[in-house]
C-alpha cells in the first residue's frame, strides 16, 4: 500500500527556516544591513502583539563582532611591531624575575601584561595620542599589574634607564628606582592615575570622559578628538565601582570613552567564571546599559574555518563551551583539543582533519592577533554616540609556558629558572645566548636599529611618549581673594548662622570673581538643597550636555531646577562614589588638561571618608588639588538623623591621608582664612595638597576674628577668648573646643568662671591633624640634629607658658586631642563622642556622649581635684548641681 502519510514535522520545519532565511538574505542585499534590522524588529513586535512571549538576549553568537570582510588593512609592519613586542615582553619578565633574584619576595606580576602585550602594543603603535607640541593627548588608565610591561616599553623608547629597572620595586636603592603600579606620587613625571586599587580606574574613566565634555561644553577646553581608554581585567569587573557607573557613559553618549576588558578569564585565585562565560556575560551587562560592545575573540586562523561553518555547528560548539573548560585548553595539548572541542562532534573533528595537533595549539585567539585587535580600536575610534567597549580574549601568562601559562597559579608567578628563561627567550626570539640567559639582563637594541627607529617614529607621529604627566599651567591669580573673603571676618553681629550656610555665601562669592570664578567647581552628590545650595541653580546651572528638554517642575518658582549645557555644577545623583571620581577629575585637571579647575565637592560627612576612602587615597596618589567639604559634620550637629548619618571619625579617616589637610572650623572667617590660604598654596604656589573641612548645620552666631588669629587658624589652634578674670581665681584652666562643640566650650567657660571660681581661657582647635603632624615632625628634626637647638612643637608653643588644667572637647572621637597629648605641657584630658550615634536633639546627644558644657564643667574641676587645687566634694557636688547621672551607661560601647 502507497505512503500517504505527511512529510515529516522536522523536514517541514527545516524548508520553512531555509525559506525564511533565504527572504532574510535577498533583504540583505536588497536594502543592507539597516534594512534587516529595522525588519526583524518589526517582525518581534508583530509576534509580541499575537501574544509570543520572545526570550530577551543581549547576546551575540561567541564570535569576533567584526567579520573578516568588514577588517581594515594593517597600516604598519607586522614583523618590526612583533620584534618590538617580544623585546617588551621579555625585559618585562626579566625585570620582575632579576627582582625577585635580587630580593626574595619582592614580588611583581608576569602574566597581566603577558596575556596584554598585543592589546597594548597595538595602542602604542597606532592610537594612543600623546601631548606633544600642545597637543590634546589620549588619556589612558592603565591596568595596574600590567606596569612591568609599560616601564619595558619606556625602556626601548629611551625614557628609563637600566638602573630604573633594575631597581624595579625598589625606589629607595640608589639612583632611584621603579614603583610597583602606576603611582603619580611617587613618578610625576611618568603616570597620571593610579589603577591598582581594583575598580577605580573604570569608575574615575567614566568620569573623566564626561568631564571632558564638561570641559568643552563650558568653554575652557577646545573640542577635540581625544579619547579616554581604560585597560581592566575580566575578573576586576566583579568590583561595584567597575560597572556600577556605565549607564552614566551611555546617558552621556560619551563617545570619546573605550573601555578595553582584557579577558583571560582568570583572576586571581582561579577561573573568572569557570561555569559560564564572561565575555557573553559582560556582552550582556554593556549592551544593556547601552554601549557599542566589540568582541575580538578569536584569531586570524579561526577566519577560515568559520567560513567553512555553514551549518552553525562551530560557532554552537564555542557558545556551550564554558570558561573553566577553555582555560583546561590553554594548558593541555593539541591532541586533548582535538579530543574535547573538536571531537564533540564528527562533523566538527572533520572540519579541522587537515589540521596537526601543533597546529591546532597554535590557534590564535583574537587578544593576541594584532590584524583583530587593530580592527576593534578602530571601530571603537570611529564609533559616534555610545561609548565602546572592547571584551578582548587572551591567555593569562600567554608566552611563560610550563612556567604558568593559562594556569591558575599564573597571577603570582615571578621566578622562573635557568630552563624557562631559556624557553621563553627562543619562543621570542631574543638574541641573548645562553650562558647569559640566567641571568635576566635586560636588552635594548642600538638606537639607529629598526626596532627603536620604528617604535620612535610611530610615537612622533602620534604625538609623543605616552604615559606622561606634565604640568603646563599658569598659577592663578589670586589677588582678589582678600577682598572676597573680606566680609566674613567680621561676624554676623547677633545674626545666626551655620557654617555651612557661610560657606555657601563664600562659594557663591568666588563663582562671580573675575579672575577665577570660572574654574570653580561645585560638585554635590544629590544633597544640594540639603547644604542651602539651591540658589546656585539659577546663578550658575547644573550641567547637562544637553541642555534642559524638559520644563522642570518647580518653573515658577525663584530658585527652580535649572540644567544646562554650560551648567556650572556637577550634580552627581546619589552617588559619592561618582562625585569623588569627579573631584578627581576636576582637581587633577592641571595636569591632564592643563586647566586650574578648582573643585568644591560638599557631602554628607558620614558619606565621605569611610564610604570612598579607598578613592580618596587615588585622589592623594593622583596629586588631587581641590575641596572636600563634610557637611552635617559631627556626631551631634545632626539632629534626629542618628547611627547611620552622625559623623564622628572622618578626622581620624582623614588623619592617614598625608597630603590631605584637614581642619574642623567653628566660625565663618575660619573658614574664609582656610579656604583662601587653600587656594594660594594650590593654584597659586602649585602645592600637590587638598583640603577637608568639615561644616555644620546648626545655627548660631558668627564671632568676629580676633586679632592676629590668622597664623594659629592655619597651624591648628588659636586662642578665641582669654578668661576676663581681673582677680585671683581658685582654679586655673585651658580648654580647648573644635567645630560644633566650640561653643559648648564657652559655655562651660562662663560656668566655670561664675559658679565654681575657675578662670579658664579658651581656644579654637582648628585642626589635630596638622598640630600632629607638626608635633612629629619637630620631634622627627630633633632626633636627626641632637646638637642643634631643638625645634618646639606648636601646640607646645601655644600652651606651654599657660597655667592650669587641660580639657579638650570635640565633636569627634577623643582619639583626636589624644593624638596630640605627648607635646602638651601638662597632660590633657580628652571629651569626645566614641560610639554609634542616636536619633536625638543635640542637647540630648551632647549630654549622652558628655561633650555638652556641664561635662566640659566637671571634667575641669575633676582635673583640679587630681592637680590638689580643688577638694574632692567641690566635684561631687557638682554632679549634683549640674544634673549629671554618674550610672549612666558609657556612650562608646552602648
Amino acid at each position: 500500500m502507497r505512503n500517504t502519510a505527511p512529510i515529516d514535522a522536522a523536514e517541514i520545519e527545516a524548508l520553512e527556516t531555509r525559506e525564511w532565511l533565504e527572504s532574510l538574505d535577498y533583504v540583505l542585499q536588497s536594502g543592507g544591513p539597516v534594512r534587516v534590522s529595522r525588519l526583524l524588529r518589526q517582525l518581534g513586535d508583530h509576534a509580541r502583539q499575537r501574544g509570543v512571549k520572545l526570550p530577551f538576549t543581549a547576546n551575540t553568537p561567541y564570535v569576533n563582532t567584526i567579520p573578516p570582510a568588514e577588517q581594515p588593512p594593517f597600516p604598519g609592519s607586522r614583523e618590526i611591531e612583533r620584534r618590538i613586542k617580544s623585546l617588551v615582553r621579555w625585559n618585562a619578565l626579566a625585570m620582575v624575575v632579576k627582582a625577585n633574584k635580587a630580593e626574595d619576595g619582592i614580588g611583581g606580576h608576569i602574566s597581566t601584561f603577558a596575556s596584554a602585550a598585543t592589546l597594548y602594543e597595538v595602542g602604542f603603535n597606532h592610537f594612543f595620542k600623546g601631548k606633544g607640541d600642545a597637543l590634546d593627548g589620549d588619556i589612558i588608565y592603565f591596568q595596574g599589574h600590567a606596569a612591568p610591561g609599560i616601564y619595558a616599553r619606556a625602556f626601548l623608547e629611551g625614557r628609563l634607564s637600566p638602573q630604573k629597572l633594575e631597581n624595579f620595586r625598589r625606589e629607595l636603592k640608589e639612583g632611584g628606582g621603579l614603583s610597583s603600579y602606576p603611582h603619580p606620587w611617587l613618578m610625576p613625571d611618568f603616570w597620571e592615575f593610579p589603577t591598582v586599587s581594583m575598580g577605580l580606574g573604570p569608575i574615575c574613566a567614566i568620569y573623566q570622559a564626561r568631564f571632558m565634555r564638561y570641559l568643552e561644553d563650558r568653554g575652557l577646553k577646545k573640542s577635540s578628538n581625544s579619547k579616554v581608554w581604560a585597560f581592566i581585567g575580566d575578573g576586576e569587573t566583579d568590583e561595584p565601582e567597575s560597572l556600577g557607573a556605565i549607564t552614566l557613559a551611555s546617558r552621556e553618549k560619551l563617545d570619546n570613552l573605550i573601555f578595553v576588558i582584557n579577558c583571560n578569564l582568570q583572576r586571581l585565585d582561579g577561573p573568572v567564571r569557570g561555569n559560564g562565560q564572561i565575555i557573553q556575560e559582560l556582552e550582556a551587562i554593556f549592551r544593556g546599559a547601552g554601549w557599542n560592545v566589540l568582541k575580538v575573540i578569536w584569531g586570524s586562523e579561526w577566519d577560515a574555518l568559520l567560513e567553512k561553518d555553514t551549518e552553525g555547528l562551530l560557532v554552537k560548539r564555542m557558545g556551550e563551551v564554558v570558561d573553566g573548560e577553555y582555560q583546561k585548553y590553554a594548558v593541555e595539548s593539541g591532541a586533548y583539543v582535538r579530543s574535547h572541542f573538536w571531537g564533540a562532534d564528527p562533523r566538527l573533528q572533520q572540519m579541522v582533519a587537515h589540521l596537526s595537533d601543533e597546529q591546532l595549539k597554535k590557534l590564535t585567539l583574537g587578544g593576541h592577533d594584532p590584524v583583530k585587535v587593530f580592527a576593534g580600536y578602530k571601530a571603537a575610534v570611529e564609533h559616534k554616540g555610545q561609548p565602546t567597549v572592547i571584551l578582548a580574549r587572551t591567555i593569562k601568562g600567554y608566552g611563560i609556558g610550563e612556567a604558568g601559562e593559562g594556569k591558575n597559579i599564573t597571577h603570582q608567578q615571578k621566578k622562573l629558572n635557568e630552563d624557562e628563561l631559556k624557553a621563553f627567550r627562543t619562543r621570542f626570539g631574543i638574541p641573548i645566548g645562553d650562558d647569559e640567559v640566567s641571568k635576566a639582563p635586560f636588552y635594548r637594541p642600538a638606537d639607529a636599529s629598526p626596532e627603536v627607529t620604528y617604535l620612535t617614529e610611530r610615537r612622533k607621529q602620534l604625538g609623543g611618549f605616552v604615559p606622561s604627566r606634565t604640568v603646563q599651567v599658569d598659577p592663578l591669580k589670586t589677588d582678589s581673594l582678600p577682598d572676597l573673603f573680606k566680609e566674613f571676618h567680621a561676624g554676623s553681629e547677633g545674626r545666626t548662622a551655620s557654617t555651612t550656610m557661610a560657606f555657601v555665601r563664600m562659594l557663591a562669592k568666588l563663582l562671580k570673581d573675575p579672575e577665577i570664578g570660572h574654574l570653580v567647581i561645585p560638585i554635590v552628590p544629590d544633597e544640594a538643597r540639603t547644604f542651602g545650595m539651591e540658589a546656585l541653580f539659577r546663578q550658575v546651572g547644573i550641567y547637562s550636555h544637553v541642555g534642559q528638554l524638559y520644563e522642570p517642575v518647580d518653573r515658577d518658582v525663584l530658585l527652580y531646577y535649572k540644567e544646562a549645557k554650560e551648567g556650572q555644577i556637577l550634580e552627581e545623583g546619589i552617588n559619592e562614589a561618582g562625585s569623588m571620581a569627579s573631584f578627581i577629575a576636576a582637581g587633577s585637571a592641571y595636569a591632564t588638561h592643563g586647566i586650574n579647575t578648582i573643585p568644591f565637592f560638599i557631602y554628607y560627612s558620614m558619606f565621605g571618608m569611610q564610604r570612598v576612602g579607598d578613592l580618596v587615597w587615588a585622589a592623594a596618589d593622583t596629586r588631587t588639588r581641590g575641596f572636600l567639604l563634610g557637611g552635617t559634620a559631627g556626631r551631634t550637629t545632626l539632629a534626629g538623623e542618628g547611627l547611620q548619618h552622625q559623623d564622628g571619625h572622618s578626622h581620624l579617616l582623614a588623619l592617614a591621608v598625608p597630603n590631605l589637610i584637614s581642619y574642623d572650623p567653628t566660625f565663618a572667617f575660619e573658614i574664609a582664612v582656610i579656604i583662601e590660604e587653600g587656594i594660594r598654596r594650590m593654584y597659586r604656589d602649585g602645592e600637590s595638597i587638598f583640603y577637608y573641612i568639615t561644616v555644620m548645620n546648626e545655627t548660631y552666631e558668627m564671632l568676629g576674628m580676633p586679632e592676629g588669629a590668622r597664623e594659629g587658624i592655619l597651624k591648628g589652634m588659636y586662642r578665641l577668648r582669654a578668661s576676663s578674670r581681673k582677680k585671683k581665681a581658685k582654679g586655673r584652666a585651658q580648654l580647648l573646643g573644635s567645630g560644633a562643640i566650640l561653643n559648648e566650650v564657652l559655655k562651660a567657660q562662663e560656668i566655670l568662671d561664675q559658679k565654681y571660681d575657675v578662670a579658664a581661657d579658651v581656644w579654637s582647635v582648628t585642626s589635630y591633624q596638622e598640630l600632629y603632624r607638626d608635633g612629629h615632625a619637630a620631634e622627627r628634626w630633633n632626633r636627626l640634629h641632637p646638637g642643634k637647638p631643638q625645634h618646639v612643637p606648636y601646640v607646645t608653643q601655644c600652651l606651654g607658658e599657660s597655667e592650669g588644667v587641660i580639657v579638650a572637647a570635640s565633636d569627634y572621637v577623643k582619639a583626636m586631642p589624644d593624638s596630640v597629648d605627648r607635646w602638651m605641657p601638662r597632660r590633657i584630658t580628652p571629651l569626645g563622642t566614641d560610639g554609634f550615634g542616636r536619633s536625638e536633639g543635640r542637647t540630648a546627644l551632647r549630654d549622652f556622649f558628655e561633650v555638652d558644657a556641664k561635662s566640659i564643667v566637671l571634667a575641669t574641676l575633676v582635673e583640679l581635684v587630681h592637680d590638689g587645687t580643688l577638694e574632692a566634694s567641690v566635684a561631687q557636688k557638682a554632679i549634683a548641681d549640674l544634673g549629671i547621672n554618674p550610672d549612666k551607661p558609657n556612650p562608646a560601647i552602648s
